[in-house]
């Protein structure tokens, strides 16, 4: 019996291959051997540069709690262990937009924090 080649779906599988490609410079987007090496590669940057992203944010978030915090003499760390000691739960996401945008709710925000 002859070997049988599945013709229709091997060309699909080139064709995903070198669409993911585009762009890619010289013989990246063009040879499947080549492209498929450098999509692999891409699909594995992108996975780590997810990652990156959310480490990068979360750091950015905490720098600006600090500044809006530091105008009240307080530093990062004692204002979150307040907050967490008073039982307010909100994520550094959302505070950062607050001491960004809206500094009078902030410094209310900071007050009942710090009042006794």
């Amino acid at each position: 019996m002859p070997r049988s080649t599945n013709a229709v779906s091997s060309r699909r599988k080139r064709k995903k291959i070198l669409k993911s490609s585009r762009g890619f410079y010289g013989s990246r987007s063009k040879v499947y051997t080549v492209a498929k090496n450098a999509v692999e590669k891409s699909f594995v940057y992108a996975f780590s540069g997810r990652k990156i992203k959310k480490r990068n944010f979360r750091s950015l978030w905490i720098q600006r709690i600090n500044a809006g915090i530091r105008q009240y003499g307080k530093s990062y760390s004692e204002f979150l262990s307040q907050l967490s000691e008073k039982k307010i739960k909100i994520n550094r996401k959302i505070l950062s937009h607050i001491s960004m945008n809206d500094p009078d709710v902030f410094k209310k925000m900071v007050e009942n924090v710090y009042s006794k």
